[in-house]
């Protein structure tokens, strides 16, 4: 399976990181001394994706300053000797980067901005889809993008996800992955007691979706209890219909940069290493 395009999702407005985020988008916030969505584009860099699109706000600009070259930034750098931060600000090199702007009217949830991705991808392709308010941290230098690009080609599947370990006391607060004895994906536990939960892995919004996918995420409607768009809607249709997706567990820490303490601590895990 040759997998080349990663879809970043960040057009939320980070209503939790207000009033910050009326300024910096959510996706830009610091840690450490790089926004939080280059450490999910560092990691898909390194399973050898070539392509890059972002689904941003219609507002949205920092991202593409970001990744984009500062003549001016440049011009100062050499002036004042300081040419070895020069490869700090360049583009990236051999990477094609896409921006698709997601309305600011309509539809609201998960399932959005993979559907708006659909036409970018193949019938017979698959692509990596990461949410860009989060990471996780690795210090032994792998990527989780190809761990589970790996994962998804050694079961034979076009579509996979991750889950990342939560403690038992904590599963009720979160949506847990059930999985059958080949590890495929079952469904998801929406909050279960401990001694209800089918695991302890927390959905990790780490996915590799083939083509069928994207079109249900486009045209699946809204959830009918919550009212959103839901990403997850879509993956049990899939399955539903006899779709196979592969469960892993990701490697690393989970970094959850959407809310005052997850920034805090992503921050404090960088620094520390």
């Amino acid at each position: 399976m040759n997998i080349t395009k990663a879809i970043i999702p960040v057009a939320g407005w980070g209503t939790r990181m207000l009033p910050i985020t009326k300024a910096i988008e959510k996706s830009m916030l610091p840690v450490g001394t790089r926004p939080v969505v280059d450490y999910v584009v560092q990691d898909v860099l390194k399973a050898g994706i070539k392509d890059i699109y972002f689904i941003v706000g219609e507002q949205s600009a920092q991202i593409q300053n970001y990744y984009r070259s500062n003549i001016q930034l440049n011009d100062y750098l050499r002036a004042t000797g300081k040419n070895d931060k020069l490869s700090l600000v360049a583009p990236l090199e051999g990477v094609s980067i896409h921006f698709i702007a997601q309305p600011s009217t309509g539809g609201y949830g998960t399932s959005i901005p993979v559907g708006l991705a659909s036409e970018y991808i193949a019938e017979d392709e698959s692509a990596v889809v990461i949410m860009g308010d989060q990471f996780f941290w690795r210090t032994d230098g792998g990527s989780n993008t190809a761990d589970l690009i790996s994962l998804v080609e050694s079961h034979n599947v076009s579509a996979g996800l991750y889950g990342n370990p939560v403690p038992d006391e904590d599963v009720s607060k979160f949506g847990i992955i059930e999985k059958d004895q080949d590890d495929h994906f079952v469904r998801i536990v929406e909050k279960p007691s401990r001694e209800d939960a089918p695991s302890n892995l927390n959905n990790s919004s780490f996915y590799v979706f083939d083509k069928t996918i994207f079109e249900l995420a486009r045209t699946l409607p809204a959830n009918p209890a919550r009212g959103e768009f839901e990403v997850t809607d879509a993956i049990n249709a899939y399955v539903v219909d006899g779709g196979k997706i592969v469960v892993g567990t990701v490697s690393g820490d989970y970094m959850e940069c959407g809310s005052p303490e997850g920034w805090l601590q992503a921050n404090n895990a960088i620094a520390s290493n």
